[in-house]
């Protein structure tokens, strides 16, 4: 007889009982010859529907599926209750043209004087360059775009030659680089330059469409059944502010990996650690742009793929609320937990980025009813005072579930310095039915990856996956519509939990993942790997805002004992992406003069 379990309406959850239970994963770490021989155990119709089903049920799926009552009906994508307006922002006109968004973007900076952002002396902290110390080296005369790219170029192509391979791109048109070049430097001879962003490189991860390149999802064959005739809408935005596409940014296949590894074309390297992951899925973005050759990138979120290389990569990473961003022209475009956000080297070049690729689908402003989007003014008096009154919710047992101490306690640390400095106020919090919220979110995200790709699966192109990605969609086969619906159930009953929360704080704060970058196992470069644990670790603390469809943030505060790069994961309101980049503006301040050169970095304007 199967026990049971019969939850109460989530209003009904007493607090004072819910203890943090600590994930646990019941899985095999697998690479090689043994991990494609699992692979193809796994696929077998008889003993692969033997192993998953026991996996499953040792990680408390079924359990928490099949043989749980949830009384909460479900909620098929996030639903928002209306949300109390930000103070001390600016209302940016979302249907208006993307350059006059990023102007009244930089009007929202602090003042930018171009004496105090030279070149950074070897015995100061280092600092990257941002996006208005380019437009101040182009006006100036001092550098063209033309110029950069010349640099940048044979870069490019130096670790796409590597042995074994270590790409940042996957899609590269040295000529195309050049041609979008010339255009921005005869824009600035003319003194028209298009907006701040005239002249900046950035790389779009090989999920999002920028013609002409084709979007292969970091596989071998998409681009033989789909092609890219034009530009995403996010591209699209961006284009008409003037900015330089590289090329598409190496990812983990279809995006369905936590570490960016990637058989197919060569595993990008971590450009503080290069034996280790820069993380993924967003890898080639995270990775180009903390060495120093894009000002910034545009990834996509589903399962924390923009926030985990950030931190691990130490760079700023941005997944705005479901809906903010129009997801047309993307591989990912039709789920319920994606969306297409920026990676930049500081918060003022996120909010840039942010400023242009803003604005919900005809679909969503009817759906979603999205708040006016905004943005804080960073250059007044007034920001201190608003950031003063925000108050900071901690769960502090989950927020100590990590791997090291030194994660813990560097974002400890930070946050004390925000609290004495600007006067936060910190608030414990309890967040329940974590380990629920984790299995809902994958049934989720696997089930919507599934019905994407099961076309061409059905044609029998399945097999040309690789080994990893085969794997999860093993498992995305086993579940079934009651699976689905719980899923959806448990949606609901989590969204009223946070809803609650944000009664009370404005801000959840965590780590942004449980571990910093993990070693690449040299037998993982030729087929891959499994190792859900690392995933488990890497994953802890990112779901609240992919399967709720939160605003969160990764903002690099520090290192470990290893030299890693450690991030600081800011969780916000439906549509309170102003109260976040006000937050991570303050901590990138405070931890400035701590920030480390990478291992593997490029000084673009300098070399000029």
């Amino acid at each position: 007889m199967v026990k049971m379990r019969v939850m109460v309406p989530a209003e009904d959850v007493d607090l004072s009982t819910v203890k943090y239970e600590p994930e646990t994963i019941q899985a095999p770490h697998l690479t090689g010859s043994v991990f494609k021989l699992f692979v193809r155990i796994v696929e077998s119709r008889v003993l692969g529907s033997l192993i998953v089903s026991y996996l499953k049920k040792q990680n408390k799926m079924v359990e928490m599926l099949r043989n749980t009552v949830i009384p909460e009906a479900p909620m098929f994508k996030p639903e928002f209750p209306p949300q109390e307006p930000e103070h001390g922002v600016v209302v940016l006109k979302e249907y208006g043209k993307p350059e006059d968004r990023v102007e009244s973007a930089l009007k929202c900076l602090p003042h930018y004087d171009p004496a105090s952002h030279g070149n950074v002396e070897p015995a100061s902290s280092f600092r990257y360059w941002k996006i208005r110390d380019y437009a101040n080296a182009y006006r100036s005369g001092l550098v063209t775009p033309s110029m950069v790219a010349e640099y940048i170029i044979p870069v490019i192509d130096e670790f796409s030659s590597r042995k074994p391979p270590t790409p940042l791109l996957i899609s590269f048109d040295a000529e195309e680089v050049r041609k979008q070049a010339a255009a921005s430097t005869q824009r600035f001879e003319e003194g028209k330059p298009l907006s701040i962003l005239d002249g900046i490189f950035m790389a779009i991860k090989d999920d999002i469409d920028c013609f002409p390149h084709p979007s292969k999802g970091a596989s071998t064959w998409m681009h033989e059944f789909r092609s890219v005739n034009k530009d995403s809408v996010c591209v699209s935005k961006l284009r008409s502010c003037g900015v330089i596409f590289l090329g598409k940014a190496n990812m983990h296949e279809f995006g369905m990996g936590t570490t960016g590894n990637n058989p197919n074309y060569g595993t990008t390297r971590n450009p503080h650690a290069p034996e280790r992951y820069t993380g993924g899925s967003s890898s080639g973005p995270a990775a180009i742009v903390a060495s120093g050759l894009c000002s910034a990138a545009l990834g996509t979120d589903g399962g924390g793929s923009i926030r985990i290389p950030s931190s691990l990569c130490g760079v700023v990473g941005l997944k705005s609320t479901y809906g903010r961003t129009d997801m047309e022209g993307s591989l990912c475009g039709k789920g319920t937990v994606e969306i297409i956000g920026p990676i930049a080297t500081t918060v003022e070049d996120v909010m840039l980025v942010y400023a242009a690729i803003l604005g919900s689908s005809p679909a969503d402003r009817i759906s979603l009813k999205p708040s006016e989007p905004c943005l804080p003014i960073l250059s007044s008096n007034n920001s201190l005072n608003a950031l003063g009154s925000l108050r900071l919710g901690k769960y502090t047992a989950w927020f100590n579930d990590v791997n090291s101490t030194d994660i813990s306690d560097k974002c400890e640390d930070i946050l004390d310095l925000l609290s004495k400095t600007h006067g936060c106020e910190m608030v414990e919090i309890v967040i329940p039915e974590l380990n629920e919220m984790r299995t809902a979110h994958l049934v989720s995200i696997g089930s919507e990856m599934l019905s994407s790709v099961n076309p061409y699966c059905e044609e029998g192109k399945g097999v040309r996956f690789n080994y990893d990605t085969r794997t999860s969609m093993a498992l995305f086969r086993s579940f079934t519509a009651t699976d689905y619906v719980a899923a959806q159930r448990f949606r609901r009953r989590l969204m009223y939990h946070h809803m609650e929360i944000f009664k009370k704080v404005d801000v959840i704060v965590t780590p942004t993942t449980g571990m910093t970058a993990p070693i690449i196992p040299p037998s993982a470069l030729q087929s891959g790997e499994t190792d859900m644990q690392v995933t488990g670790d890497l994953m802890r603390f990112i779901i609240a805002a992919n399967h709720l469809g939160l605003p969160a943030i990764s903002v690099p505060v520090g290192y470990d004992k290893q030299g890693l790069p450690i991030g600081l994961q800011l969780i916000g309101r439906p549509w309170g992406e102003a109260s976040l980049l006000r937050v991570a503006f303050a901590i990138e301040e405070l931890c400035a003069k701590s920030r480390k050169k990478p291992a593997t970095f490029y000084d673009v304007l300098k070399t000029n």
